[in-house]
């Protein structure tokens, strides 16, 4: 009889019972047929060295309370085992259950994972030799037929359960990848939809308290924000969260109220816009590493939207400073020339009215009449203009007939030099808008003709009803806009490479075209259909108040 030796924990032990080993020479005289009773804790200690377990580096080993329950819970259905067999020996008179176990082990396996498995597969050699093995309710083995029957199920168990547990344990990752896939494509989604950092730190917060199946705090400059939404944050727990905003530890990944709460920085291209914190049911695991990935990715949006804040600011600096060297230009030019051409014919008027013939005092009375026109154009367009790029601009709306508009229209820009034809019906077309707005679009449109055309060549004015709306065109013989740029002729301080000999400034179809589309209209140009130089633009206007009388 082999005397039972220590519990392992001294001198490294071999898994194999062909190596030197006391239990191996026990083994081997019974092979032989001496009859030797050998504990059974020995063979579990030549068979499986627990000091040389190598854990499964996707299977964390069990760090928290949470994970003991698979283990209570693998117990439990090995003892559920233990009781079938029981009841199964007092009905056959059989001990050949072990078939019971492993169904036992099997099922801990796919419900569980691996570990547990390992665990029952031990349990149940411990409780297949005590209560099944002969003699029972021993752990001693009296024939080496036992010794083999153990070791066979010990090795069988150990490999169903461990291959079970992890194609289980393999398909529960697979469901956290894909998990993890989805949440992270969903937060990029909603990330990318958000422009303003607010909207971005909410929907961060947010998904990092999904991820975490908990609470999650958002700290940056003494802003908050929590989620769930109307949780409240204790205030020594923000203080401790500012606290680590200003003097940051080393480490990437820090914990608060002794573990409780982790914390890590949102920073991008080495600037700290904020601290995210959180805590949950779970340590670390899936979950923290799918939150780190949610945290680099709220800190590039939120860097994405501070350069494109920061980029819009350039922008619409660069537009002022384009658009104060435009107002300057067109002030020295536009505005000077129509009060010069005043000043001259009013003084001539004033100083020589009496020696020049009526025809000439016409002349420059008519000269005056034009100039001070052309300037209360250019002034109203720089009013309509400031308020076009501030939002300001309000409508006076209501049902005018669009035919008075444009016989007010013509009658201002039809000259003996550049004659305008009416192509419209006298009976009038109502419409919803404003009038006073549609006159000056209209205005602004015939002006560019008027400017642009040749002499004497004349400017055709359309109107006809289109469906439930008024298509406007107006028609001219100028030098034309290539095809590419019939698109760009409305962006303001656009002009065409051939119009570089005419005084402008670029901004008369960039206000038509906002006073059109602020009355729910719209505005296009064309090339002209005949093919000769020039352009047609047309302005369709559509409203609920449309109707022809």
């Amino acid at each position: 009889m082999v005397e039972r030796p220590p519990p392992p924990g001294g001198a490294h032990r071999s898994r194999w019972l062909a190596r030197a080993h006391p239990l191996g020479e026990a083994a081997r005289r019974l092979a032989g047929g001496t009859d030797a009773t050998v504990p059974s804790w020995m063979m579990m200690t030549a068979f499986f060295d627990p000091r040389s377990l190598k854990w499964p580096d996707a299977v964390p080993r069990p760090r928290s309370p949470q994970g003991l329950w698979r283990y209570a819970a693998a117990f439990g259905i090995i003892g559920a085992a233990t009781l079938v067999s029981e009841a199964l020996y007092r009905v056959f008179d059989t001990t050949r259950l072990s078939m019971v176990f492993l169904a036992g082990i099997l099922v801990t396996a796919v419900t569980l994972g691996a570990n547990p498995a390992y665990f029952a597969a031990a349990i149940a050699f411990f409780i297949y030799n005590f209560y099944l093995v002969e003699p029972r309710f021993t752990f001693q083995l009296v024939s080496a037929e036992d010794v083999i029957v153990l070791i066979v199920f010990l090795g069988v168990a150990m490999l169903t359960g461990g291959l079970a547990g992890r194609i289980r344990d393999e398909a529960e990752r697979s469901k956290a990848r894909a998990h993890t896939t989805g949440a992270l494509f969903e937060a990029s989604r909603e990330l990318s939809a958000a422009g303003e950092e607010d909207a971005i730190r909410g929907r961060i917060v947010r998904r990092i308290a999904d991820a975490a199946r908990g609470q999650a705090i958002l700290w940056d400059a003494g802003r908050v924000w929590c989620a769930p939404e109307g949780d409240e944050a204790a205030p020594e727990l923000i203080a401790e969260i500012a606290g680590l905003a200003v003097a940051p530890p080393s480490a990437d990944a820090w914990t608060l109220w002794d573990g409780v709460w982790r914390a890590r920085p949102l920073s991008a291209d080495g600037a700290l816009l904020g601290v995210a914190a959180w805590c949950g049911p779970s340590g670390v695991g899936e979950d923290d590493r799918l939150i780190d990935i949610l945290v680099d990715l709220g800190a590039a949006a939120v860097m994405r939207a501070r350069l494109g804040a920061a980029r819009s600011e350039i922008q619409a600096s660069a537009r002022t400073e384009q658009l104060r060297n435009a107002l300057l230009s067109s002030i020295s030019h536009d505005l000077r020339t129509p009060l010069a051409a005043i000043l001259a014919s009013a003084s001539s008027l004033k100083d020589f009215g009496e020696r020049f013939s009526p025809d000439v005092r016409a002349d420059l009375v008519t000269t005056i009449q034009e100039e001070a026109e052309r300037l209360n154009r250019f002034v109203g367009n720089l009013l309509s203009m400031t308020k076009l790029e501030s939002g300001a601009l309000e409508l006076d709306r209501q049902t005018f007939d669009v035919v008075e508009v444009l016989n007010r229209v013509v009658a201002r820009f039809d000259r003996p030099e550049r004659p305008v034809h009416r192509d419209f019906p006298e009976h009038a077309l109502m419409i919803g808008g404003d009038p006073i707005l549609l006159e000056q679009a209209l205005g602004n449109v015939l002006d560019n003709a008027a400017r642009y055309g040749r002499v004497q060549a004349p400017i055709v004015v359309r109107a006809s009803l289109v469906a439930s709306a008024v298509l406007i065109e107006i028609e001219d013989h100028g030098p034309g806009v290539p095809s590419e740029d019939l698109d760009r002729i409305f962006e303001k301080f656009f002009r065409s490479p051939g119009t570089a000999a005419v005084q402008g400034t670029g901004l008369g179809l960039s206000i038509a075209k906002g006073l059109v589309e602020a009355m729910d209209g719209s505005i296009a140009a064309t090339s002209r259909p005949d093919g000769e130089s020039g352009l047609v633009v047309g302005l369709l206007l559509a409203g609920s108040a449309l109707d022809a009388v």
